[in-house]
């Protein structure tokens, strides 16, 4: 017997490309079973489009005016133990805070009834603001690492998740042996991929939790065990995540650690950790030539500006890497940057693309360089997270074939933080929500069709919510 479909009726919003956003009035979103089956635009009667359809089982679920679909946002670097801290320990930079504040963090992870609690506070917070995929990196622990797993997987988040690995210029308290990582990695890597079997056997949640391969960074880990982990991703075709060129210090670190290779990145090109399912966070100080490799290679970059401020990190220049084809998403980097939010992320991306204009103008008189549109800023958070994960296919726009990942956004919501005022056009509203919204004019969030937060006091009945 087949579940009733749910026809969505009133104004969708998503990206085409990284400059074209589409806003649809009175469009139609039929979903079955999670799935987006139709997308029709200018219904100006949706009970005679319904009549014509001949649907036989449907819920038909209408917005109000000025309320909109947007599709998912994307997270594509998120710590969830550093949760725990998110908003203060911004007082260093990066090597310094990771050894006063994130390894002792990270460390009380081997407590699994304290790891359970902390997973199910960070992703049900990431999903009340919108997150509905996100990258992950965990800790070393494995049963901890299962058990953020289970944590998902019970709340319906679409995500990657990655055992951590770090086997040198670790604390005695928070490392591994290279064997105890590579076979931890493994054993973690089989128990999501069969927790991803079972629930797709059981359509439950379709198998949204996916593992990847997680090298802290080159500085914790040996060339044994990097050459170990890109076996493992080739082995179980999984993706591949870590941290590149995010601080000068760390840079000069890690190259002293590696003479070899002719840069940081050709550090991980060396050990066969970059590819099209690569990805790599913040990329902050990349000569040409290494941004050349990553698109020779096809691996995308997540940009993580709160993070990059936060922690003096420096300014990451976007456009350097879109004009080259790397692909490009947004991190949130909690708890580098303070923010559990992708609106925060868009944000933090528009006034460090902004600094980047003010700085080129006062020292080379540039006024050329065109800093982050919305337009640009909305793909980045949806359809340009999707491509960085490899998830272009099923996520990140409104498009037959998709999973129905989606916002409900209400921006008249006496709750929320935006005031209209009669005048705006609908290209302004979806502004004022990027700039201005917060969760609460977040109504409703889906993940694959299934409700799975939102801040409207009734949920929609969509069946399995």
């Amino acid at each position: 017997m087949f579940a009733p479909c749910h026809v969505y009726y009133g104004t969708l919003i998503h990206s085409l490309s990284l400059q074209e956003l589409e806003i649809i009035e009175n469009g139609v979103l039929i979903v079955q079973d999670g799935i987006i089956a139709q997308i029709e635009r200018n219904v100006e009667n949706i009970d005679a489009f319904l009549a014509a359809s001949k649907l036989d089982d449907y819920k038909l679920h209408c917005l109000d005016q000025h309320q909109f679909l947007l599709p998912g946002l994307v997270d594509t670097h998120a710590h969830a133990p550093q949760y725990v801290f998110a908003g203060s320990g911004m007082d260093l930079q990066l090597l310094e805070w990771l050894n006063k504040h994130v390894f002792p963090c990270e460390s009380a992870f081997k407590d699994v009834a304290h790891a359970e609690a902390a997973y199910t506070k960070v992703v049900s917070r990431f999903l009340r603001n919108g997150t509905t995929t996100c990258s992950w990196f965990a800790t070393i622990h494995l049963e901890s690492c299962k058990r953020l797993v289970d944590v998902i997987n019970t709340l319906g988040q679409r995500a990657y998740v990655g055992k951590v690995n770090m086997d040198q210029n670790s604390p005695e308290y928070y490392v591994e042996t290279t064997e105890n990582s590579l076979k931890d990695t493994r054993t973690f890597i089989e128990y999501t991929q069969q927790q991803q079997q079972q629930q797709q056997q059981q359509q439950e949640n379709k198998g949204l939790v996916t593992p990847v391969i997680t090298p802290r960074f080159a500085i914790a880990c040996s060339s044994a065990l990097m050459k170990g982990l890109a076996d493992l991703a080739k082995e179980y075709k999984v993706p591949i995540q870590t941290h590149l060129c995010e601080n000068p210090d760390e840079i000069t670190f890690t190259r002293s650690l590696y003479r070899e290779s002719a840069s940081y990145t050709a550090i991980y090109d060396d050990h066969g950790l970059l590819g099209p399912d690569s990805y790599m966070a913040h990329c902050v100080h990349m000569t040409d030539d290494e941004i050349d490799l990553l698109a020779k290679r096809e691996t995308g970059i997540a940009h993580c500006a709160n993070s990059n401020f936060s922690l003096h990190s420096g300014l990451c220049d976007v456009r350097r890497f879109m004009a080259k084809g790397v692909k490009v998403g947004l991190g949130t980097d909690v708890a580098g940057g303070f923010a559990p939010s992708i609106m925060d992320a868009m944000r933090s991306s528009f006034f460090a693309s902004k600094t980047i204009k003010a700085l080129q103008r006062d020292q080379h008189n540039n006024k050329d360089y065109a800093y982050l549109q919305p337009a640009e800023l909305i793909y980045l958070a949806t359809l340009g997270g999707a491509h960085v994960l490899g998830l272009q296919d099923k996520i990140g726009s409104f498009a037959p074939g998709k999973a129905f990942d989606a916002l409900w956004i209400d921006p008249t919501t006496s709750s929320g933080t935006i005031d209209l005022m009669g005048q705006e056009s609908q290209t302004q509203i979806v502004e004022k929500f990027l700039f201005a919204g917060s969760d609460r004019n977040i109504l409703h969030v889906f993940v694959n069709g299934r409700r799975v937060s939102g801040a409207a006091e009734v949920a929609i009945d969509v069946g399995d919510s």
